[in-house]
């Protein structure tokens, strides 16, 4: 799906730009085309119908719509002269059940942009709320397109950036619901966890660095493209992937702690199992001893014992032994051990 938005010189904005009306777009120096394009997801060759678009209309380099059309990269920016080309990668949370905090992840799509003087091109291959809410918010507001295209990608970076703050809390708060399972419950699959979420924020870490790099040369004034009176709205945006990256760090830093306090709490709750196992075993000890010397046929009994050797003590006999280990068993159950 290809969609426009164009701001004429006047003010006006319009909707209807057909891809071939593109050209005539971008010789008004004092407009701005903003095109979206959303690979459809039945398409199997999105190149057919976008490539003439990018390489034909708008003058991209081969390599880059080849980038661009290809969702393997890491977030980067490349100087093409006239133009940048930048990829830039939105966090998508997926919760599977959302009684549960510990069953979240992570996921990522790619946005590829191009920024000109006067027009923004955006590709996803997966939709990306983001960019519908800066959209709509264009649509809304003539001031989003008043501003030129640079402030325009300001909106769209700082849009991603927010997103990544929702996805941040909801790991922190799996955090602190396992830690406080640790204690409550330490059961076998909080290890597993654990390791999700540690996947989760090292997944993280590789959009955030990258994507701080990427905001740090935009706000340097590196390339002619930025307007210098927008560099100021990039360094925010750096601020605050900066502190996002430092979060996720100290977050990491935690799950660490976490699977650390784990560790020991079942080393000890281990010790407690076999210091009671040992007591019981040290207790039965003489008593097994003596039934076992006294069991022995070295004796000869001087008083008749026939009901003890009847049928009856030897059904009783049989049952106690077979009991005994169910007890000891659901005993053992009772207590968490097993």
């Amino acid at each position: 799906m290809i969609r426009s938005l164009y701001r004429e010189q006047d003010g006006r904005i319009r909707t209807d730009l057909r891809p071939e009306q593109f050209s005539a777009a971008l010789q008004d120096t004092g407009g701005l085309l903003w095109v979206d394009i959303s690979a459809p997801e039945t398409s199997i060759e999105p190149a057919n119908t976008c490539e003439p678009i990018l390489c034909e209309t708008f003058g991209f380099h081969p390599l880059a719509v080849d980038d661009a059309l290809r969702e393997t990269h890491v977030p980067k920016v490349d100087d093409w002269g006239h133009y940048l080309y930048l990829v830039l990668h939105a966090i998508i949370v997926d919760q599977h059940d959302d009684n549960r905090l510990d069953t979240l992840e992570l996921d990522t799509s790619e946005l590829d942009v191009f920024l000109g003087k006067n027009y923004l091109v955006t590709y996803q291959a997966r939709p990306i709320a983001a960019v519908d809410r800066v959209w709509s918010a264009c649509q809304r507001d003539l001031r989003y397109l008043g501003r030129g295209a640079s402030h325009l990608l300001y909106r769209l970076v700082d849009e991603l950036v927010a997103d990544c703050m929702p996805a941040i809390e909801h790991l922190d708060e799996a955090i602190d619901w396992i830690e406080d399972q640790v204690f409550d419950n330490p059961t076998q699959a909080l290890p597993e966890r654990l390791f999700v979420l540690k996947r989760a924020l090292l997944r993280l870490r590789r959009v955030i660095a990258p994507q701080r790099e990427v905001l740090n040369k935009l706000a340097r004034g590196d390339y002619d493209v930025v307007d210098a009176d927008h560099r100021v709205f990039f360094r925010d945006v750096y601020d605050h992937l900066v502190r996002l990256h430092d979060i996720n760090e100290s977050l990491r830093d935690l799950v660490g702690s976490v699977l650390d306090t784990y560790l020991s709490v079942v080393n000890n709750r281990m010790n407690d199992v076999m210091k009671t196992l040992t007591i019981v075993t040290t207790l039965f000890m003489p008593l097994s001893f003596i039934s076992g010397f006294f069991g022995m046929n070295f004796f000869q009994p001087t008083t008749p014992l026939d009901v003890w050797t009847g049928r009856i003590a030897f059904g009783l006999t049989l049952a106690a032994m077979f009991m005994t280990p169910i007890g000891m068993y659901l005993w053992m159950r009772k207590r968490a051990w097993t």
